[in-house]
């Protein structure tokens, strides 16, 4: 993993074992950005879905789209990093296709709008056959003010 997406990925709550972007492939910071997942088919949660069958749920697919969107977020050079960052709304989500192992996805994430502690994201996620899912996406965390490197609570 590149140190770009390493830094980005740090201002995120999830650990490795819950990351859907492997790789950064273009970043505007806090505007948009594409990367690459690649469904390694080891993913315990393929395990039950479904058995003989795996694919990648529907909202993991939603979850890569808030990650990057989240990573967008963070890198604004406007507006300081946010702590306790979490998806909290889910709309006009629609699920196209199926993510199977092997796949390589290529998510993309772009910033439709700030308020305070809101980010607006709308994303997609594609595969082989196309696009995959589609959604628009609410983050909202603690805002913070930066001093020098460290950021404190606003």
């Amino acid at each position: 993993m590149n140190s770009e997406i390493q830094t980005a990925l740090q201002a995120l709550p999830h650990g490795p074992t819950f990351r859907f972007v492997d790789e950064l492939i273009s970043l505007v910071p806090g505007r948009e950005a594409a990367a690459l997942y690649q469904v390694r088919g080891d993913e315990t949660f393929l395990e039950g879905h479904f058995p003989g069958n795996p694919m990648i749920p529907g909202v993991i697919l939603i979850e890569a789209i808030a990650q990057l969107g989240g990573v967008v977020a963070q890198s604004d050079p406007e507006h300081p990093a946010m702590s306790d960052l979490r998806l909290t709304g889910i709309r006009a989500a629609k699920i196209l296709g199926a993510a199977l192992p092997g796949n390589l996805l290529e998510i993309r994430a772009k910033v439709e709008g700030r308020m305070g502690g809101l980010v607006q994201v709308e994303g997609e996620v594609r595969g082989p056959e196309g696009v995959l899912a589609t959604g628009k996406i609410t983050l909202s965390g603690t805002l913070s003010i930066r001093s020098g490197n460290a950021s404190v609570p606003a």
